[in-house]
């Protein structure tokens, strides 16, 4: 039998890109496919070749999928139609665009047909309110039940690095600590206190807290803060920040990957950086506060999740979760004095 190949329409952020990851390694071992390609937004994927089970991708803006979402019985395809001939390698394409029954899939199904037979598959991105086991669960449920071909016993061991640094990611990484005047040898604490949403957010003074009492036990910190960061934090509280610790702006998803790659322990809310941290195999403390924890767990092999069910969450300092980080991490030996 000929290698077979799986193309993966995923058009999420950068959390959901990387909780992909868990659905496309079952897939590559379940169907023993020689390549998976992923199409989304290149800004978050373009890290997953050669650090991932992820073989290729492509920027979703590349390719006329808007075309799909036409009426079903307006839709037309050209002789030679790029979009045939897009999809015309793959024996596997699994969806988080469209929904099924709907006009996208409908137009799907006709123009991977148009060129040969192949398993299309729509899987919902959300599950339903009532799932309460992780989402990766849920992905793979879905397929499972769609298929019939689709190994249902292989186990997939959700302790695993999913995202490997490389050599490269360590040795830029260095370069980058010692550009700030940071001993890469120092054992290295990494908070990213954003998200993509501000009520994901913990207080900012409880991060501020966290690191005084690090730095003050010798641990090294470093404040990462992207775009969304710099816009939604008051001056006044990136001015603190930068009083408390050393502080990255605006870095690219690879320098965060290999800032990362280089830390001993990462601190973060439910956001992307911290998924990807956990994928890394860092040390990751995720903190989350009403989004449900169950479902959205970073997946990684040394993750601890602390959940705070208070309305407060993100408006003022919660001293008993900044007690249980510092108590977490001190109880370390490689942190005490």
């Amino acid at each position: 039998m000929r290698p077979q190949r799986c193309l993966i329409l995923q058009p999420g952020a950068i959390g959901d890109c990387i909780l992909t990851l868990l659905l496309a390694k079952f897939l590559k071992d379940s169907l023993n496919l020689s390549e998976i390609r992923i199409v989304g937004h290149s800004e978050y994927l373009s890290i997953f070749p050669g650090r991932t089970c992820v073989d290729k991708i492509t920027s979703i803006e590349s390719v006329d999928l808007h075309r799909l979402f036409a009426d079903k019985n307006a839709f037309q395809l050209e002789d030679k139609d790029p979009l045939i001939r897009f999809f015309e390698d793959y024996d596997w394409i699994i969806t988080f665009l469209g929904e099924p029954g709907s006009d996208f899939e409908q137009n799907l199904i006709f123009t991977v047909f148009s060129s040969h037979s192949a398993e299309i598959i729509t899987l919902d991105l959300k599950p339903p309110e009532a799932f309460q086991a992780h989402l990766s669960d849920f992905y793979i449920q879905q397929l499972t039940s769609q298929s019939s071909l689709i190994t249902k016993d292989l186990q997939i061991r959700s302790d695993d690095s999913l995202i490997k640094a490389t050599k490269t990611d360590i040795s830029e990484g260095k370069k980058l600590l010692k550009y700030l005047n940071i001993n890469p040898s120092q054992k290295l604490v990494v908070i990213h206190p954003g998200s993509g949403s501000p009520r994901k957010c913990w207080h900012l003074d409880n991060f501020l807290a966290v690191a005084e009492k690090l730095i003050a036990k010798g641990a090294e910190v470093i404040f990462l803060l992207g775009p969304a960061e710099m816009e939604k934090f008051s001056k006044t509280a990136i001015k603190n920040i930068h009083k408390t610790a050393k502080c990255l702006t605006n870095l690219s998803l690879t320098d965060v990957l290999r800032i990362l790659s280089c830390a001993e322990v990462f601190i973060g809310n439910d956001s992307g950086i911290t998924h990807l941290s956990a994928g890394l195999g860092i040390r990751t403390i995720a903190v989350f506060g009403l989004s449900n924890c169950i479902v959205y767990r970073p997946v990684g092999p040394n993750v601890t999740v602390l959940k705070s069910d208070s309305a407060a969450f993100f408006k003022k300092p919660l001293l008993h979760l900044q007690k249980q980080i510092f108590n977490i991490l001190t109880g370390q030996s490689r942190y005490k004095q």
